[in-house]
């Protein structure tokens, strides 16, 4: 066990699922002088420029090229850069990798990840900055994963790099700095299986991607004031898994699902209806959501930080779940 960055944990990745097979490549724009982040350093050197290519500045041709190697018989990660730049090739991978297994009868698989980094980081503003996986999550045919730490961020990597079918892997950029220990012996982590990064008995927060520290730290603040959250990290968004949502919402009584992506539409109004749908008899209170309002987000960091969720926010979201049941007691 080591400290790692999660940038360094995703290059880790990669270079041993490259090592371990053959069929693993990756291609996109400026692969080798190490990625825009720094993420596939060293990677050229180790393995050539015909498993770390680089390519066009297309990202279409991109993308087009990673389904017909991947129906090919390759396994290709495909970097896209941003996930703002990816919208540039949705037909390639919506109309094109989700739907091949399905229309040629099992006969075709598209074993590609397309890492997109996702979220707000530095001012970089409304063309660089979203977080886009509700979209995603409503295509079948797609597996989307949204890791939250560096551990994680090698063993589902790895794990994606596995699959016979197309994965979207958000990367949140603000995270690539963040160190935590990473295991030095092979570590995967299973697809479509939740952390609970902090066990309560209070209410059940959801969450997935950069906001699992945002959230433990609101957890930890309310600890003070004698309120346990429970966090979960869906870590997988599809497929989720709502055995461990279900099961803790049973303990807890009250479901708050928190991301950083817009709340209109989100991912988390599926999560939240999921659960009244079928926890209704058991919640002590109404299920709640928080995230983005529904704007562009702005360069300036005082505009930026207003489309932020935020420690104090989420506590402040919690404590509202619980004041009914604290003025019943009194």
């Amino acid at each position: 066990m080591g400290t790692t960055s999660y940038l360094a944990a995703s290059t880790r990745a990669l270079a041993e699922e490259m090592a371990r097979d053959p069929a693993v490549w990756a291609l996109g724009e400026d692969l080798g002088r190490g990625g825009v982040f720094g993420q596939y350093k060293g990677l050229q050197e180790r393995f050539g420029p015909a498993r770390i290519a680089d390519t066009p500045i297309s990202e279409a041709c991109i993308m087009g090229a990673a389904v017909g190697a991947a129906m090919a018989g390759t396994r290709p990660v495909v970097e896209m850069r941003f996930s703002d730049f990816a919208l540039c090739a949705t037909d390639e991978l919506i109309n094109q990798a989700a739907k091949a297994r399905f229309m040629f009868g099992g006969q075709a698989k598209v074993p590609l990840v397309a890492r997109q980094p996702i979220g707000m980081w530095r001012s970089s503003a409304a063309q660089h900055s979203q977080s886009l996986e509700a979209w995603y999550a409503h295509v079948p045919g797609l597996v989307v994963v949204a890791p939250g730490t560096p551990a994680d961020n090698l063993g589902l990597l790895k794990s994606a790099i596995r699959v016979d079918d197309p994965v979207v892997y958000l990367e949140h950029k603000d995270l690539w700095a963040a160190e935590a220990d990473v295991p030095d012996a092979e570590h995967l982590v299973p697809l479509g299986v939740a952390d609970v990064a902090r066990v309560g008995r209070d209410v059940t927060v959801v969450t997935w991607s950069a906001m699992r520290r945002t959230c433990l730290a609101a957890a930890q603040a309310l600890a003070g004031e004698g309120i346990e959250a429970e966090v979960i990290d869906l870590r997988t968004l599809w497929p989720w898994d709502r055995d461990a949502v279900l099961a803790s919402v049973e303990r807890t009584g009250r479901l708050l699902v928190v991301h950083e992506a817009v709340t209109v539409a989100g991912f988390g109004a599926e999560i939240a209806a999921f659960v009244a749908e079928h926890m209704h008899h058991r919640l002590l209170a109404p299920v709640r959501r928080l995230g983005a309002p529904r704007i562009p987000i702005a360069y300036a960091p005082p505009l930026e930080n207003a489309a932020r969720v935020t420690p104090d926010a989420i506590a402040a979201a919690v404590r509202a779940m619980l004041a009914p049941a604290a003025a019943r007691a009194s």
